[in-house]
């Protein structure tokens, strides 16, 4: 028969529940850390400001930033650069695409950009530009600078202009690489 007894029991630890918690938490954890790399390196958001990226980005879309990609490799003729023009912590982030690199010799004659004497073979279809800018003479891009053009050549800012200028390496925040807009427009960057 059982009786009163004022003896406390022992409680008993289950092993095998503590390192099932133990586990789920370190999952977590580097679930959470996997996913704080990648937003920071591939899910870098901005809004575009201005007119002359069009059509590939308008005004107001939101496009994701690669901001590990200049680490790996060097940007190419077409990139789409995020950049701040000359280090301005000031200024909003540019997007522009690239089409001088570093040794090249970029001059804009009829409209049409010449690299090295030799017109620039672009993926991409654009009017011919009006103005030619710093660009009317050749420039010689130094080993870390590119230059840089917007979409809407009529209607952009870009290394043709002296507020700009070429883009230093270290201004590069990265690579525009998808347009996060919802509508028609959503979807990778040409």
């Amino acid at each position: 028969m059982a009786g009163l007894t004022f003896r406390r029991r022992k409680k008993r630890i289950n092993i095998k529940v503590v390192k099932e918690v133990f586990l789920w938490i370190g999952e977590a954890a580097l679930a959470f850390g996997f996913a704080c790399v990648l937003v920071y390196f591939f899910g870098a958001a901005l809004s575009n400001v201005g007119q002359s990226m069009e059509p590939a980005i308008y005004s107001g879309d939101r496009v994701l930033v690669n901001r590990f990609i200049y680490g790996v490799k060097a940007p190419t003729y077409g990139d789409l650069i995020v950049f701040k023009p000359n280090g301005n912590e000031n200024a909003h982030y540019h997007i522009k695409r690239v089409v001088g690199l570093p040794g090249d010799t970029v001059t804009i004659e009829s409209g049409r950009v010449f690299i090295d004497g030799e017109l620039l073979d672009e993926e991409i279809l654009t009017e011919s530009m009006n103005d030619a800018g710093v660009a009317e003479v050749p420039i010689k891009l130094g080993e870390d600078e590119y230059f840089v053009l917007g979409d809407n050549r009529n209607n952009s800012e870009d290394s043709r202009s002296a507020d700009i200028g070429n883009v230093h390496r270290k201004d590069i925040m990265g690579m525009a690489w998808f347009n996060i807009t919802p509508g028609e427009r959503f979807g990778w960057l040409p």
